[in-house]
């Protein structure tokens, strides 16, 4: 065995570890960092109390989106926003995909499989978020497809002709799960 092939296979493990603790690794930082974080905001020295401040706060906060006192506030806060037109632009993305991914108008519930080119094999997953696209221009026969990144809470918004478009029989949490997982997630049989 050459040097050359011990370098490759000592490279492989490095990178092998490095694929097992980078991962491990940022996430317990990560969580450190938000708990120390919830934590130092209330000055009491109760390990946890910034935490369980937090989670009753958004409880109270998402208990009075929920009531009387919500509306005026919250139409208060959205005419001073749409004011403001890089902010505005911002705002009504940002809700508008928030509402898509878990408010009343889920938008990522159509799982398809898309061909990208009639003269390539090649194919993305994504969802289907818009059928009809008159309002930008765009001729019949033509439909929305977001296709998420993998390992990021980002992605890409394409436009295709609706005979590339195939929907497909499975849960949209598990393709979402599959997609941004970089395809290593598996769908989980007893999910309902």
């Amino acid at each position: 065995m050459g040097p050359r092939r011990i370098g490759r296979i000592l490279l492989g493990y490095f990178l092998r570890g490095l694929l097992l603790v980078v991962p491990a690794t940022v996430l317990i930082w990560a969580l450190w960092k938000a708990l120390a974080f919830l934590d130092g905001i209330i000055p009491i020295d109760i390990p946890g109390v910034g935490l369980l401040t937090l989670l009753v706060g958004l409880t109270l906060f998402g208990w009075l989106g929920s009531t009387i006192l919500y509306q005026p506030v919250a139409e208060i806060g959205e005419e001073v926003l749409k004011r403001i037109p890089f902010l505005k632009t911002f705002y009504g993305a940002i809700k508008d995909l928030v509402e898509a991914v878990v408010g009343n108008k889920r938008r990522f519930d159509r799982p398809v499989l898309v061909r990208l080119s009639a003269s390539s094999d090649l194919e993305r997953l994504g969802f289907i978020t818009e059928d009809d696209l008159a309002h930008l221009g765009l001729p019949k026969g033509k439909v929305a497809v977001y296709m998420p990144h993998s390992f990021a809470w980002s992605g890409n918004l394409v436009i295709v002709p609706a005979a590339n478009v195939t929907l497909l029989d499975a849960r949209a949490a598990d393709v979402m799960k599959f997609v941004v997982s970089g395809g290593v997630s598996k769908v989980d049989d007893d999910a309902s």
